[in-house]
């Protein structure tokens, strides 16, 4: 066999980049780390609001770990990763967005030392799986039940969640719009819950007026006028009547050639649209109805024949809106005028109103019997106002459907992560070899929260931390419920000042974070292939860094 130097052989693009091994692990974790670091002081009731220019020039101001996140533009992938964990955890559970970020970067930042001991990954994140397994029974076991019945008790929970939002200083305000539109869309059938916030509870935001008006209707509202300004803008128990068709003739799909040999074939063409359209008209006036709602388009000719018999129309609602008003109203939303049945005529619905707020005409229909949709109606004083509001709802809102479907309450403060911390070092102890360790570890990584609410509460971090390890380490019932009072900074017991937090939210931070931990800690190679730019440019720059 021939002996000599071999060439090199090259597989990879010469422009790509390229990092391997413990250089990719560790550029993984600083992106983790920077991540969290962007919002980690947006966490807890002292939390600083961010102020985010977006790229058509419009300001976002919040403290939503979430809504920070999804504005901010990032290069390196990991750091993109983890971005993607708090759209997740709003997706989920809607609260603990900011949490699971922190939580994240702080179990990638507790595996820096073991990478760099050249312990390899695989058992570090059999670790962390064990000590997940173990922090998500140490939680249920301090779990409390709630009665879903008792709506002080949701009240309170809600309030816990919203302490912490920009909206807190209005008092009970949205905590109430919370509850009672999250009791309105809520569905019990024989044990199947369904509590459909994101199709059936409409926020609507309305510019003006004061924040005291914002109000949960007993029914539900959309941006609609009547097509015609002489049809009656108020109607006292209407028969309401839903179509998701044109009232106008059919029109050809493409282009349509017709050809006439007569000049009587033009008119015999119009008569024809003319009794179709009448012909629409008169299936539905059988019924006689007060109110007609389209999601298509209505011709002059049929708001003609509608009017003469005093029936007001609204047309091209969305298709979200027409299925909010069929359960309001109790109709059934009909596909063609031939098919109605008098049972598809909605007759819940006691109030048909039009008003004018500003410049824009808006359709009320209130005063539902057993509404099983709501429109949230938002006023206030500026658009950052209302749709920080919006953000601060929507957590309202999902955190109340997560006690619904899941009736069970940690303690907030940091408590529950501490107990967890506590508990993962007793079995930690008990852990031999190699993965002892990271195990240990992950009990450290979870004091982040008490210690970063520390931190923004501008108090000595390493006096109350220390102070409130030593409250758990007490062997006592009243032990794991020691947490952080957000406002003072003080340790007080979360079971008097009445912070909770569900469990299911919890639970999704724990595994949710844990999980993208150990997805990133076991990347190994990072290859970026240079994109050239259109038209000759120069490559773009290589390995993507995350820009803060």
């Amino acid at each position: 066999m021939q002996q000599g130097s071999q060439s090199q052989v090259i597989v990879l693009n010469q422009n790509s980049q390229r990092e391997q091994g413990s250089k990719a692990q560790l550029a993984n974790i600083r992106a983790a780390k920077a991540v969290a670091d962007i919002i980690r002081t947006t966490l807890g009731p002292k939390s600083m609001l961010k102020m985010l220019l977006d790229p058509m020039g419009g300001i976002v101001l919040t403290n939503d770990g979430n809504a920070i996140l999804r504005e901010i533009d990032v290069k390196h992938p990991a750091a993109k990763s983890m971005i993607e964990l708090s759209r997740t955890q709003d997706e989920e559970v809607g609260d603990g967005t900011t949490s699971v970020i922190i939580l994240a970067g702080e179990l990638m930042a507790v595996a820096e030392p073991f990478i760099s001991q050249k312990i390899h990954p695989i058992q570090i994140v059999g670790a962390y799986y064990r000590a997940l397994e173990h922090a998500l029974k140490s939680a249920e076991a301090i779990a409390k039940d709630v009665n879903i019945e008792d709506k002080e008790a949701i009240a309170e929970i809600i309030h816990s969640c919203i302490g912490t939002k920009f909206s807190s200083r209005w008092g009970d305000l949205v905590v109430d719009l919370a509850v009672n539109a999250v009791k309105t869309v809520y569905i019990n059938n024989g044990g199947k819950i369904e509590v459909d916030t994101k199709r059936y509870a409409k926020i609507e935001k309305i510019p003006g007026g004061d924040l005291e008006d914002c109000t949960v209707l007993n029914g539900v509202m959309f941006n609609k006028d009547v097509t015609h300004p002489k049809m009656r803008r108020y109607i006292e128990n209407p028969r309401v009547l839903l179509l998701d068709c044109p009232l106008e003739y059919k029109k050809g799909e493409s282009q349509t050639n017709v050809e006439m040999m007569k000049e009587e074939d033009f008119t015999t063409m119009l008569k024809l649209e003319e009794e179709e359209v009448e012909r629409l008209c008169s299936n539905i006036m059988k019924f006689n109805p007060d109110v007609v709602i389209t999601e298509k388009g209505v011709s002059d000719l049929a708001q003609h024949y509608l009017m003469k018999q005093n029936i007001s129309v609204i047309r091209r609602i969305r298709k979200t809106d027409n299925n909010r008003v069929a359960r309001v109203s109790g109709a059934t939303i009909v596909n063609r005028p031939e098919e109605i049945q008098e049972s598809d005529v909605g007759t819940k619905c006691h109030k048909f109103e039009i008003k004018k707020i500003g410049d824009e005409y808006f359709t009320f229909m209130e005063d539902c019997e057993e509404p099983k949709a709501c429109s949230i109606l938002l006023r206030g004083a500026s658009k950052d106002v209302l749709n920080e509001i919006e953000r601060n709802m929507h957590d309202a809102m999902a955190v109340a459907r997560n006690i619904i479907i899941d009736p069970k309450l940690v303690p907030g403060g940091g408590a529950t992560e501490m107990h967890v911390s506590k508990e993962l070092r007793k079995i930690g102890q008990t852990i031999e070899g190699i993965q002892s360790q990271p195990f240990q570890a992950v009990a450290e990584a979870m004091e982040v929260i008490p210690r970063t609410l520390a931190q923004n509460c501008g108090c000595s971090v390493v006096r109350i931390v220390t102070d409130l390890r030593a409250r758990h380490a007490q062997e006592s019932e009243e032990s794991a419920y020691f947490g952080i009072e957000g406002n003072s900074g003080e340790i007080k017991n979360m079971k008097e000042c009445k912070v909770w937090e569900p469990l299911a939210v919890k639970r999704q931070t724990f595994k949710t974070a844990i999980e993208s931990a150990c997805m990133l800690l076991r990347i190994d190679d990072v290859v970026s292939g240079l994109s050239t730019k259109k038209g000759g440019g120069k490559p773009s720059s290589g390995v993507p860094q995350l820009e803060e």
